[in-house]
C-alpha cells in the first residue's frame, strides 16, 4: 500500500557491537504484528542478519531495511553495523534516516564505537536519541550509564523512561510522559500497569526534570510552565519534539530487548515525536560543482539518490533509494544524469529484511527498493526528466585503514579472483581494489583485518581459489635536498645513415613539499629549437617517474633548462628526451636525493587502561603524538605516523586492547627518510631488480 509523506518516519539504529540492535529491531517488528515471535541473534534467524556470514559470525555485517506500521505510521527501520570494520553500511544509514537511535548498554555506557558515532551524528547535525538496553543483566545501573552519557557527550540527555529495577529485580518500565508502567505479559508483550509505590518519589523526582526541558522547546510553554507549574502530556510531546527536532534534546529510553521490555513507549515516541522527512533538506552538486541544499518536498517530478546496492541470489541487483521530490511508481521514467540513459523499473518495493514486498508508490521521504536496475548504483542520482543537470552529494565514507597484497596461483584463478573482488565494490565502497604500478601488486583495502578476511574467505569459497596474501610494499616517494648546480649530457649516436643528436643542460633545486614539479625554459639565443622543448619535458618526466634511488616517483623539484646545443640533421625529439634523462640523472646525483616516507595521521580510541600501552608502542613506531582527548572512560590520541609502521596496526591494537580499541587513518603528508631505514628500501629495490634479471 501506498504512504503519505507526513505518515514516513525514518531512523538509523545504531551503537556499539553487542549492544542488542538486531533484537530491538525484532521486537519492533514483533509489537508491530510484521512477524509473529521475535528471534534472538544466536538463532541464526533474526529478520536484520540473514546472510550466510551474518548467521554464522553472529553479527551484523550490512545495513538491513525493515517497514512497519504503527498506529497510522510507516516506520523505516535500518539495523546497522556495530563493528568498525562495517561503518560504510552504517553511513548508509545515517544518509538515508532523518534520525538516529543509539543503543547503549547498561552495564558500559558509552563505548568506542558509541563515541565514533556519536561523532557522525555531530558532523551531520543529526537528532537523535538513546535507549539503554539489557537492564535485565548483573551490573546495568540506569543511573550511572544516564551520567557517562552526560560526562562523554556534553548534551542535555532527558529521560522519557525509567526502569522499574535493574538486574534480576528488573520488572519492566515508567513512562514518565504518559505517567504508566509498562510490564511483559504472557504473550511476550508489555501491558500497562499501576507504578509500584516505591517508585512514584523517583518517579516524580524525573517528572518534573521532563516536564522543565519540553518547556524550553517554546517560548508559550515557558510561560504556560511558570503559570500553571506542570505541563500536560501534550505540551510535553510538543516541546521534546520541537527540541529534538532542533537536535538541543537527546530523549533516553530504557529497557530489555530480549524480554521485549521498552518498545511500546518507544515505538509510541518515533510515531508521534521522530522527525518527519517533509521540510528536511539533502545536498546537490551543482553542474559547475558547487553545493547547494536541496529541500525534500513533495512537490515536482520524482529525484531521488541511490544509498545502496546489494546482489541477491535470487533477486539480483538490489538499488536502494531514498526519495527527495515527487513520487516514484513502477512506471516512472528515471534518469541517471550521469549515464545520461533512461529506464523504468517496472516495480518498486518495501522491504522487510531480504523480503521484497511490492508496493505502488514511494512518496517523498520514502525509502524503498528497485530491482535489477542497470542505471542505478551506489551514489547514483535519478530523476524524472532529462533535464536535470545536478546530482546529489556522494556519501562520505571514511578511508580504508588496513591493506593487503594480494595474488593467485595462476591466470586463471587471478581473473576469477579479480572479477568477484570487483563485484564486491559495487556493494561496498569502502573496500577497493587497485593495482598499484608503483609496487607492482594488487592492493585490497578495507575498514579492518575482519572486514578484508571476511571477503577475501567468500571469494575463496564461491571461486574455490587459492587467494595468497602479504603485507603492501609501501609507495615511497623520492625528492632532492639542494641545488645541483648546472649539470650536461649529450645523446651521441652514429649507425649509419642520420645518427642521434642532442645536448641539454639543466639545474635544479628542491620545492617546498606538495609542489610536485616546476620547469623553467631559461635557454637564449634559440641554441635549441622550441620544437624540441616537449622532448626534453617528457624525458625529465619519465626520469622523475622512474625515480633514481629505489624505482619510486619523485616530487617536489624545479627544474631549469639552462642551454643545450642540436644537430641541423641528426637531433630528434627522442634525440633530446634521452639527453635530458641523461641530464637529470646526473642533476640528481649531485643535489643530494633522499627517500619520502608517506606520513599517515592516526587516531586511536581506546579505553583509559590502554593508553599507557598505545602511548610506549607509538613512539616505538616513530610516531610523534599531537594530542589526547579525555572522554570519561575512553580516551583519543592523535599521531603522526609513518605508513610502514602501521601496515600491520589493526592487528597490533587488537592485541594491545583485548579487541577493544579501534582507529582511523587517512594520509598525512611525506617526510624525509635517511639511515639504515632508507639503505633497508633502496636495498630492497636493487634485490628485486637482481631477481627480475
Amino acid at each position: 500500500m501506498s504512504v503519505v509523506s507526513n505518515d514516513l518516519r525514518n531512523v538509523a539504529i545504531i551503537g556499539h557491537n553487542d549492544t542488542g540492535k538486531t533484537t530491538l529491531v525484532e521486537q519492533l517488528l514483533f509489537y508491530a504484528n510484521v512477524i509473529s515471535r521475535a528471534e534472538n541473534v544466536s538463532s541464526g534467524k533474526t529478520v536484520s542478519d540473514y546472510t550466510d556470514e551474518e548467521i554464522s559470525h553472529k553479527i551484523s555485517i550490512h545495513a538491513s531495511l525493515a517497514s512497519l506500521g504503527w498506529e497510522g505510521k510507516t516506520l523505516n527501520i535500518i539495523d546497522t553495523p556495530g563493528t568498525a570494520g562495517f561503518i560504510g553500511e552504517t553511513i548508509c544509514g545515517f544518509r538515508s534516516c532523518e534520525s538516529a537511535v543509539m543503543v547503549v548498554d547498561a552495564r558500559d555506557g558509552a563505548q568506542i564505537e558509541t563515541i565514533k558515532l556519536w561523532r557522525h551524528l555531530d558532523q551531520r547535525n543529526k537528532p537523535r536519541a538513546v535507549f539503554i538496553n539489557k537492564m535485565d543483566r548483573d551490573r546495568a545501573d540506569y543511573t550511572q550509564v544516564l551520567e557517562n552519557l552526560r560526562e562523554t557527550f556534553k548534551a542535555n540527555f532527558v529521560p522519557i523512561v525509567i526502569p522499574i529495577g535493574s538486574g534480576k529485580d528488573f520488572k519492566g518500565v515508567i513512562n514518565l510522559i504518559e505517567d504508566k508502567a509498562y510490564m511483559v505479559g504472557d504473550d511476550g508483550k508489555e501491558k500497562e500497569a499501576e507504578i509500584p509505590s516505591d517508585m512514584k518519589e523517583f518517579e516524580e523526582q524525573y517528572h518534573n526534570d521532563l516536564v522543565e526541558n519540553a518547556a524550553e522547546g517554546a517560548d508559550d510553554l515557558i510561560e504556560k510552565y511558570f503559570e500553571e507549574g506542570t505541563l500536560s502530556s501534550e505540551d510535553i510531546r510538543r516541546g521534546l519534539r520541537e527540541g529534538m527536532d532542533d537536535n538541543r534534546v537527546i530523549p533516553v529510553f530504557c529497557g530489555a530487548t530480549e524480554q521485549g521490555s521498552g518498545m511500546v513507549s518507544l515505538l509510541n515516541f518515533i510515531r508521534n515525536n521522530f522527525p518527519k522527512p517533509i521540510g528536511k533538506f539533502d545536498w546537490i552538486v551543482n553542474e559547475d560543482g558547487s553545493e547547494s541544499e536541496f529541500s525534500l518536498t513533495e512537490e515536482g517530478p520524482a529525484a531521488a539518490v541511490v544509498f545502496k546496492t546489494t546482489i541477491d541470489q535470487f533477486s539480483g541487483k538490489l538499488s536502494f533509494l531514498k526519495v527527495l521530490r515527487g513520487t516514484v511508481k513502477g512506471d516512472t521514467e528515471l534518469y541517471n544524469p550521469h549515464l545520461n540513459r533512461k529506464e523504468r523499473s517496472g516495480k518498486v518495493y518495501r522491504l522487510v529484511g531480504k523480503k521484497l514486498i511490492e508496493t505502488d508508490m514511494l512518496a517523498a521521504g520514502d525509502i524503498g527498493v528497485i530491482a535489477k536496475s542497470n542505471i542505478a548504483s551506489t551514489n547514483s542520482t535519478l530523476v524524472e526528466g532529462s533535464d536535470t543537470k545536478f546530482q546529489f552529494k556522494p556519501l562520505a565514507f571514511p578511508q580504508p585503514i588496513y591493506s593487503l597484497a594480494i595474488s593467485a596461483e595462476d591466470k586463471k584463478s587471478e581473473v576469477k579472483m579479480n572479477e568477484s573482488l570487483h563485484k564486491v565494490t559495487e556493494e561496498d565502497l569502502t573496500f577497493l581494489i587497485k593495482y598499484n604500478e608503483e609496487t607492482k601488486e594488487n592492493v585490497v583495502a578495507g575498514m579492518g583485518e575482519l572486514h578484508l578476511n571476511m571477503i577475501l574467505d567468500k571469494v575463496r569459497e564461491k571461486q574455490k581459489v587459492n587467494i595468497i596474501t602479504k603485507l603492501p610494499r609501501v609507495a615511497y616517494r623520492e625528492t632532492i635536498t639542494k641545488k645541483s648546480g648546472i649539470a650536461e649530457y649529450s645523446h651521441k649516436k652514429q649507425s649509419g645513415g642520420h645518427g642521434q643528436y642532442a645536448r641539454v643542460l639543466i639545474e635544479i633545486e628542491p620545492l617546498e613539499r606538495g609542489a610536485y614539479y616546476s620547469f623553467t625554459n631559461a635557454i637564449k639565443g634559440g641554441s635549441v629549437s622550441k620544437g624540441y622543448v616537449p622532448g626534453i619535458e617528457k624525458g625529465l618526466h619519465e626520469l622523475m617517474e622512474e625515480g633514481y634511488l629505489a624505482g619510486y616517483p619523485m616530487m617536489d623539484i624545479g627544474i631549469t633548462l639552462v642551454d643545450g646545443k642540436e644537430h641541423p640533421v641528426d637531433s630528434s625529439e627522442m634525440a633530446f628526451k634521452l639527453a635530458a634523462k641523461g641530464a637529470m640523472k646526473i642533476a640528481v646525483d649531485k643535489a643530494k636525493p633522499v627517500l619520502l616516507e608517506p606520513i599517515m595521521l592516526l587516531s586511536v580510541y581506546i579505553e583509559n587502561d590502554y593508553l599507557g600501552d598505545i602511548l610506549s608502542d607509538l613512539s616505538s613506531k616513530r610516531g610523534r603524538v599531537l594530542g589526547q582527548e579525555d572522554m570519561g572512560n575512553l580516551q583519543l590520541v592523535k599521531a603522526q605516523v609513518p605508513q610502514s609502521e602501521l601496515l600491520n596496526y589493526a592487528i597490533d591494537l587488537k592485541s594491545m586492547t583485548s579487541g577493544t580499541g579501534s582507529f582511523e587513518m587517512e594520509f598525512d603528508h611525506y617526510e624525509p627518510l635517511s639511515g639504515k631505514l632508507a639503505d633497508e628500501v633502496i636495498k630492497a629495490y636493487k634485490d628485486s631488480l637482481a631477481e627480475e634479471e
